[in-house]
């Protein structure tokens, strides 16, 4: 993996919150076409960083760049390169399928026959058709997730970062969302995603296991368990965070 193009270089990534450190000189590269897995309990920095990242939040300390831009002097370069999930549904839950595509095709400066085009694309991709003309807000909560997937999909961008992107969805529409992820990463995109469900890790090509606001590890998700002598990435993750509770 390690001999493709670095997409995201973070280096020294540190975020303060006036006394509080909520990330603490965290460093990592993720490469082109992987998916890399952010793995932590909730309040452990994963969002922060992601943030980070994504432009949306500055720096404390140390330096980052995404798709090749520098997150601290080229945040609307970021914005036009990536592709965002938040944890929670975002999009308008007043509009359609069809008219939340529409609104942000228009935020993206995308015309109008790019955005028909793309739409078709991503319905066939994401088997949204059905619920071309279904306001948001009535869409099944996995289909919720594959329409805020498809808006961020929607201007084709390299690097794509999903935040506990299948949070409150059951077993069955997690894993279909994964094999959509996975099916993204084959196409060459780059996937960032957070997640606090220890399980999702296996699908990961590495992961980086946050702790109060430090990477603890990070490995491919075999070599971890091999590592930990584990037979599960959720044994790994309770061993590390039980060896960083006892160390501290």
């Amino acid at each position: 993996m390690n001999q493709r193009k670095p997409a995201i270089v973070a280096e020294h990534l540190t975020r303060r919150f006036g006394t509080f450190l909520a990330v603490d000189r965290v460093s990592f590269r993720v490469y082109e076409g992987e998916i890399f897995g952010f793995l932590g309990a909730n309040g452990a920095g994963k969002t922060t960083v992601i943030r980070m990242l994504c432009g949306l939040l500055a720096p404390s300390d140390g330096n980052a760049w995404t798709a090749g831009f520098n997150v601290r002097t080229q945040v609307e370069q970021i914005k036009q390169h990536i592709g965002y999930m938040s944890q929670k549904f975002s999009l308008y839950e007043d509009l359609t399928v069809r008219e939340n595509l529409a609104f942000y095709g228009g935020l993206y400066h995308l015309r109008r026959d790019q955005i028909q085009q793309k739409k078709q694309q991503l319905f066939q991709q994401l088997e949204l058709a059905a619920f071309e003309t279904t306001l948001a807000r009535d869409l099944p909560l996995g289909f919720k997730q594959r329409l805020a997937l498809s808006c961020a999909l929607l201007h084709d961008p390299p690097v794509l970062f999903l935040d506990e992107p299948t949070s409150g969805v059951d077993p069955r529409a997690r894993r279909d969302f994964w094999g959509l992820i996975q099916s993204l990463a084959r196409s060459g995109k780059t996937i960032f995603v957070t997640t606090h469900f220890m399980e999702e890790a296996e699908y990961c090509h590495r992961v980086a296991i946050m702790h109060e606001g430090k990477i603890v590890a990070m490995d491919t998700p075999e070599t971890l368990k091999a590592r930990s002598r584990k037979s599960s990435m959720q044994q790994v993750f309770v061993s590390l965070i039980q060896q960083q509770l006892t160390e501290s």
